[in-house]
């Protein structure tokens, strides 16, 4: 910082005068202008390390965007230097675009001044040499696709792993999120960095800030002695956020706080400390879903989601079903050592007519247990068997039908085998709709053979 050169750029004299006073202590030298038509001589003049750059100025370009127009200038004209946007709550959508076209980062007026100190600390840390990340056709050697749809996945993972933009998986349960997320991370320049995954969906909410920020030794009745939080714990590498769709808002704001200022404050402390991730989140619901209903921060979903990726569920495959299903076949032949070879024309035939409600995870255990069954050297239909917990149409879920005698727990089986159908496998909101703990349902699911 104190080495460093920043140009700020906006029409508005206050802000100019206010970001000269907070970082003329900060850095070597703060270069102010109002005119963004000067942007092209003063970064070829004054070699800046940084630009501050305001998204509306009152100009003759008039075209509603000129942040965008200036920073495209700015990009062509030293790809490398880091800019990052000025703008008002209400033009947020305009920011994140602004993401997306090569900005490094967007502040929104008025700024808390620790947290724009902040976000250019944490830029001007990571100028200089990176890692190259290596070349690859797939995020990770068992994430087999060939299909267009797959094709286009893959090369979007390809694009985009290599940055530190942040990325919002998308996708139903069992479609791979989780080793999409792995894969990117291994593509990484953080590759040799720690990989933190956290299932948020299954934080409660006492535990959610303990878990994610840490806590210090007598911060609450169990806290025996110092535990850092795996935001802390991913420092330098990749935080892979899981079902961050099923978090509360008090979770949201807490979680946005930490996003927006780049800091962790450990329960029990008053010291913040700085934090440097690559943030991947996965959901199975749509974030535009929950935003109109109220469910979830929109504030937040701008941070989340620099670039989403959406994975296809597996019906929409085509053949990938048989390639991913002969992968299977061969792993757990050789686990069970097995003499199974392949599957026959009438297993492949049913493969692709199955419209796969659990995706690859449920390919992954009907396969499994085919091979454990089967006696032949060649799986054949009758040796699949689909998974009675997904048994239901894609649009239509079939509810089962209740016994005539009221056996108790036959009525327990069938009712949380609606109830996970109904959530299409999503464990932590049927077991919530249950009113039961996630391990007392996987217990049950157990008991019955689900």
């Amino acid at each position: 910082m104190k080495h460093s050169r920043i140009l700020v750029v906006d029409d508005d004299p206050d802000v100019l005068t206010a970001v000269r006073l907070l970082l003329k202590q900060q850095v070597s030298k703060v270069i102010t202008e109002h005119n963004p038509e000067q942007i092209p001589s003063l970064i070829a003049r004054e070699s800046p390390d940084l630009v501050l750059l305001d998204m509306n100025f009152k100009s003759t370009i008039n075209t509603g965007n000129e942040g965008l127009y200036w920073l495209g200038r700015i990009k062509a004209l030293k790809p490398e230097l880091p800019v990052v946007m000025i703008t008002a709550y209400g033009a947020i959508d305009l920011a994140v675009t602004s993401l997306k076209q090569g900005a490094a980062d967007f502040v929104v007026k008025p700024w808390q001044n620790e947290q724009l100190i902040g976000v250019i600390t944490g830029l001007l840390s990571k100028k200089g040499p990176k890692k190259a990340a290596e070349p690859a056709t797939g995020p990770d050697s068992e994430f087999i696709g060939e299909s267009e749809v797959m094709q286009d996945l893959l090369y979007k993972i390809n694009k985009i792993a290599p940055t530190d933009a942040n990325i919002l998986i998308l996708g139903e349960n069992g479609t791979g999120k989780d080793l999409i997320a792995t894969g990117i991370h291994r593509q990484s320049s953080r590759a040799d960095r720690p990989f933190i995954k956290v299932d948020v969906g299954a934080l409660t909410e006492s535990l959610f800030e303990s878990e994610l920020f840490g806590h210090k030794k007598g911060a609450f009745t169990d806290a025996r002695e110092d535990r850092i939080g795996r935001f802390e714990a991913a420092n330098g590498g990749t935080l892979f956020l899981d079902e961050i769709g099923n978090i509360s808002l008090q979770q949201q704001a807490k979680l946005l706080s930490v996003l927006q200022n780049r800091q962790v404050i450990p329960l029990g402390s008053n010291t913040p400390i700085p934090i440097d991730i690559r943030l991947v989140c996965a959901t199975n619901v749509p974030l535009t879903e929950l935003a109109n209903e109220s469910r979830f921060r929109k504030d937040l979903i701008y941070r989340i989601n620099t670039v989403d990726l959406q994975v296809p569920p597996l019906r929409e495959r085509g053949d990938d079903i048989l390639r991913i299903a002969r992968h299977f076949l061969q792993k757990y032949a050789e686990k069970y050592r097995k003499s199974l070879t392949d599957l026959d024309n009438s297993a492949a035939q049913k493969l692709l007519k199955y419209h796969y409600p659990g995706n690859v995870r449920e390919l992954q255990y009907s396969i499994e247990r085919a091979v454990i069954m089967a006696e032949g050297e060649i799986l054949g239909a009758e040796d699949l068997i689909f998974s009675a917990i997904e048994q239901s149409s894609q649009n239509h879920p079939v509810q089962r039908q209740l016994p005539e005698e009221h056996n108790l727990g036959e009525l327990e089986r069938i009712t949380i085998a609606n109830v996970v159908e109904k959530h299409g496998g999503n464990i932590s909101k049927a077991a919530k709709e249950l009113g039961i703990t996630r391990t007392a349902l996987y217990r049950r699911l157990n008991k019955y053979d689900l």
